[in-house]
């Protein structure tokens, strides 16, 4: 019989990772029936309360229905959603509905869990580079949902994205000059300026930085968002993301790849990061929870490169953290009970049908 191994996810968890997977790779193909909640306990060793629980997760989150009197069968189908390499132009008033926002009792349920089992533990001022706990839920998380494999050594927290550009110029150098999207997001070309940063702006096309643009910048750091550029909402393909890495790497360079709200990307398979694409030297991979959990949850983090990391984390070894330890607590409650990944499906699932 097939185990699941005892890790840090409940039992109904890892279960529902394995269908998960099994159904999005085409093990499982739409509409073939699930084995019985009996059948899957006994190849298990699992409960069928457990086993319950986890076709429950699956059924909400769209990829099997129920059939009364019948059983579970796959209701997920990739060729419904939009192909891999093409465009995607999203709306921003539609991004700010209600029924998107983060479930406030989802939130205050986790909040209480921490404060109950961590206690004055929450007192403690945490690593500089954050809460271990947060960093190795991020990474669990990356690996899982964007095939990025990092160390919590890698990842640095900040109170936000404005926050860690700082950090990236403290890395990086105030020497360089920085490449930008043009136009591009309003508060980094400031917050660059205001650290005394040179900056160059670079014409966008319909998919990402003009190619023309790319070769004639003198940057040596390329600050890019290949999901979404605000304000075009331009979203870069595959061809165009694979163009700033061998830009980069030409070039000894630098990107600073800025995934701001990545995770509500509706196609069934999300666009290879950067950083996936080159791990070892050349990218600098940044994320907030702003967009995906709210506004006032000013938290985002920073991957550093794997041969720069001990590099860069000494020339920050005298900062600390910005972020509460329950902040940071609560985050990765989220994240490592399946929350934060169940909110963001419901997300998408209906981003989708809006779409048709």
């Amino acid at each position: 019989m097939k185990k699941i191994r005892p890790e840090n996810d409940p039992a109904y968890l890892k279960l529902y990772y394995e269908f998960r997977r099994k159904i999005t790779d085409g093990i499982f193909s739409y509409g073939a029936k699930l084995p019985s909640k009996r059948v899957t306990a006994d190849t298990y060793q699992l409960s069928v309360i457990t086993v319950e629980h986890a076709y429950s997760l699956l059924e909400e989150e769209g990829y099997i229905e129920a059939r009364e009197r019948s059983g579970y069968y796959v209701s997920y189908r990739s060729e419904d959603l939009y192909q891999s390499g093409q465009a995607v132009f999203h709306s921003a008033a539609k991004e700010e509905t209600d029924d998107e926002n983060f479930p406030f009792s989802v939130l205050s349920k986790a909040s209480r869990k921490v404060l109950s089992e961590y206690g004055e533990q929450l007192l403690v001022r945490t690593d500089g580079q954050g809460a271990l706990i947060l960093r190795e839920a991020i990474a669990a998380y990356l690996a899982r949902s964007r095939d990025i494999r990092v160390s919590p050594r890698q990842i640095v927290i900040g109170s936000g994205a404005e926050y860690l550009y700082t950090i990236i110029t403290s890395l990086l150098g105030r020497h360089r000059i920085y490449g930008i999207e043009d136009p591009s997001y309003e508060k980094i070309r400031k917050i660059y300026r205001a650290e005394g940063v040179r900056l160059d702006k670079l014409k966008m096309g319909t998919n990402g930085i003009r190619t023309s643009e790319l070769a004639r910048t003198p940057a040596s750091v390329l600050h890019v968002t290949p999901y979404r550029s605000l304000p075009t909402n331009t979203t870069a393909d595959a061809s165009k993301r694979r163009e700033y890495v061998e830009w980069a790497e030409t070039k000894n360079a630098y990107i600073v790849e800025d995934d701001y709200a990545s995770e509500y990307s509706i196609l069934s398979k999300p666009e290879q990061t950067l950083f996936s694409m080159s791990p070892e030297n050349h990218v600098l991979y940044l994320n907030t929870f702003t967009e995906t959990i709210a506004p006032s949850v000013r938290v985002g983090y920073l991957i550093l490169p794997a041969e720069k990391t001990e590099e860069f984390l000494e020339k920050i070894s005298f900062r600390s953290c910005t972020v509460s330890s329950l902040t940071q607590y609560v985050i990765a409650e989220l994240l490592n009970s399946g929350s934060f990944e169940r909110h963001i499906n419901r997300v998408r699932r209906k981003r989708r049908r809006e779409q048709k």
